[in-house]
């Protein structure tokens, strides 16, 4: 059995209603040693923070606001929730960032909700949890500028450019790969080559995407082994040392403690 972490799942969403205690006894009776449950609004970090306090030895959560919700985004009401959260325990700021294919959030709110939210998280020493599809320029410049100022974070789900991950990567952030690496119409495995041993993370980012041969179903986090396995064969390693990779580099990103099965 391959230990690993899934460094993002939206446990706390209502596809998980009816049979969520299942879905985390099943991760934990695949390998999972932990699960962050990623708040990509208030709200969902509000329930996300109720569930890992039922879990404490399993899961833990963040805080944020999503791109797409950034035309409602209110600094002086929203980043002193996430502070609150923090507080309570919130491992990371996010999800947050940029996404131009949502066009009812224009760019000009992305921007200022994401900057707002990178600043916090250096406020906080906080880890970011970054989301970002086809706006790279605007990205790299972010992140780049974050990370010359002490901010640490991840690039969750990637698929975008080399050029973008060696940008984060160079500012020591991590990069984070989701079930889409195991789709046929996946073509791109030097990128899962290129991210060094020491900045690589898996994740599910259930209940979305749900890795290959599950495909089309609601997706949970104990099929995160399909992508360590995928990145593993990508990487020309074995399941076992990819999976204590993404187990360590999770637990040092995001300050999670050591598992009674680590240890």
């Amino acid at each position: 059995m391959t230990e690993f972490v899934d460094s993002h799942a939206h446990l706390a969403d209502p596809a998980f209603d009816d049979d969520r205690d299942a879905v985390i006894e099943r991760a934990r009776a695949t390998g999972a040693s932990a699960v962050v449950c990623v708040g990509e609004s208030l709200d969902a970090a509000r329930r996300a923070r109720a569930l890992a306090e039922r879990h404490p030895d399993f899961l833990s959560f963040t805080a944020g606001v999503h791109p797409w919700d950034a035309p409602g985004f209110d600094p002086a009401r929203d980043l002193d929730a996430i502070r609150e959260l923090a507080a309570a325990g919130a491992v990371a700021v996010g999800e947050c960032g940029l996404d131009s294919t949502y066009q009812h959030a224009p760019r000009d709110a992305q921007r200022r909700a994401f900057g707002a939210q990178l600043e916090l998280a250096r406020e906080l020493d906080r880890p970011v949890i970054v989301h970002t599809r086809e706006a790279e320029d605007d990205t790299r410049a972010m992140v780049v500028e974050a990370g010359h100022g002490g901010v640490r974070g991840v690039l969750h789900c990637y698929t975008g450019s080399h050029a973008l991950a060696e940008a984060a990567l160079g500012v020591g952030w991590y990069v984070s790969f989701s079930g889409i690496v195991t789709f046929k119409k996946w073509t791109d495995d030097e990128l899962l080559r290129l991210v060094p041993d020491d900045r690589l993370l898996a994740e599910s980012d259930s209940p979305y995407l749900a890795p290959v041969p599950h495909r089309g179903k609601r997706n949970e986090p104990a099929w995160v082994t399909f992508t360590v396995a995928r990145l593993a064969e990508a990487r020309g390693s074995d399941a076992a040392r990819v999976g204590a990779l993404v187990t360590a580099n999770a637990r040092r990103l995001f300050g999670l403690a050591a598992s009674e099965r680590a240890e």
